[in-house]
């Protein structure tokens, strides 16, 4: 087959059953393991010249694997599709990640913040492991494979820098990623085929991500790429409901962002889309009431300006200083009543959601209900479905890579049963 530097030599055997698996991400290597391990002939398809790629560049800063929070509060994580995320993760959960990284030879150690990650952090040792034994046990990789749809008699469309060619299979596991970083593979251009095949799929959307922000010139210019640190959130849900969530987050050049920021980005999203607009209010001195910072403030401030007074007496840097002045303007050290409830509740309007290709992950893809309990396509029998193209959400911290995981084991489970 062209285009197949990665190819392992092996061919099916007399009788065995052939199964594509269409993706190079981890849920596509996983299904591609587990159905090797069933003893199945796998083929793996993959884009890109090379598989993993979002997943290396995913670890740059370290890879994050998993998280070390206790179910159910674990669950929880996914939304709206806790219970059935939890229905995966029954199969395949952290500790199961981190059991299955060792076999690997990669030590895994839980940091301050629950994260979990390899001992020396680095994505490339694991996914050159995890492919060098993925040939060994037989699977076959065919690499710069773009996956087209499906020809009139059934057969699977890739195409190669050789043009098109067709690939037969007795069963296809899709894990096409999500539209996220679309340089690296997860570009979204699936949904249409699949659409035009009787799916349904919801729209896929911005998850994790940052939001814009009008700020004035001069924020921009002065303090973007400045930390905020530790801030508190407070916003409303969709039912109106009270929420906060202590953290922290990042002044961009066009709004905000940050880990904080994507842990509640999926209700600020939601807000956006139903009112053209959310508020999103920080608290920037966790721990000081504004009765103490109104008292404060208050004091002398013996021929200094506002601004050193304010960062004096409240112990806050010069980007939170900044934010001050850009919500009340130059001249608010006219109230200090004001300014303490300012800093308790900073409101900051979002306008929208970074585009997704921006984005560390998406939300919406195939509709839940357009698959059976072992994620087969309702509409397609013998092809089923994995990862991130699944209409799931969670927030960074090792639940996005772990359910991946675990909906992976879901489908070559099907695959298996459904072969039978």
């Amino acid at each position: 087959m062209s285009n197949c530097s990665m190819c392992s030599p092996a061919e099916p055997g007399p009788g065995q059953k052939r199964v594509a698996v269409v993706g190079g991400g981890p849920a596509g290597l996983f299904a591609a393991e587990r159905l090797r391990a069933a003893g199945l002939s796998v083929d793996l398809y993959e884009a890109k010249g090379s598989p993993g790629r979002k997943f290396l560049i995913a670890g740059k800063g370290g890879l994050n694997l998993t998280h070390g929070e206790p179910r159910p509060q674990f669950d929880l994580r996914y939304r709206e599709r806790a219970a059935t995320v939890a229905g995966w993760l029954d199969g395949f959960d952290a500790d199961a990640l981190r059991h299955w990284a060792r076999g690997l030879g990669v030590d895994t150690y839980v940091g301050s913040s629950g994260r979990v990650f390899p001992l020396d952090r680095k994505a490339a040792p694991l996914l050159r492991g995890w492919v060098r034994r993925l040939k060994e046990q037989g699977v076959r990789f065919h690499v710069q494979h773009r996956w087209l749809g499906w020809s009139g008699d059934g057969t699977l469309r890739m195409q190669t820098g050789d043009g098109e060619t067709r690939v037969s299979a007795d069963a296809t596991v899709l894990a096409l990623g999500g539209g996220s970083w679309p340089e690296l593979g997860s570009d979204g251009l699936w949904v249409e085929t699949l659409r035009t095949r009787s799916v349904d799929v919801a729209p896929l959307q911005p998850a994790n991500c940052g939001f814009d922000i009008d700020w004035s010139a001069h924020l921009r210019q002065q303090h973007a790429g400045r930390p905020l640190k530790p801030v508190i959130a407070h916003w409303r849900d969709l039912q109106g409901t009270p929420r906060h969530l202590q953290g922290e987050c990042v002044i961009s050049a066009y709004g905000i962002e940050g880990s904080l920021v994507y842990a509640i980005a999926a209700d600020l999203r939601e807000t956006i889309a139903r009112d053209g607009h959310a508020l999103l209010e920080l608290d920037l001195v966790p721990g000081r009431d504004a009765a103490r910072l109104h008292a404060d403030l208050s004091r002398p401030r013996r021929g200094r300006s506002f601004g050193e007074h304010l960062r004096r007496v409240t112990g806050i840097d010069a980007a939170k200083a900044a934010l001050v002045f850009e919500v009340l303007g130059k001249d608010a050290g006219n109230d200090p009543d004001a300014v303490a409830r300012t800093l308790k509740h900073l409101p900051l309007r979002l306008l929208r959601p970074r585009p997704m290709a921006e984005t560390i992950s998406t939300a919406g893809g195939v509709r839940l209900d357009a698959l059976d309990a072992k994620l087969m396509l309702h509409a397609l029998p013998g092809v089923f479905c994995a990862g991130e193209m699944l209409d799931w959400e969670a927030p960074t911290g090792g639940y996005l890579l772990t359910a991946c995981y675990a909906s992976a084991l879901r489908a070559a489970e099907g695959v298996v049963e459904w072969l039978r």
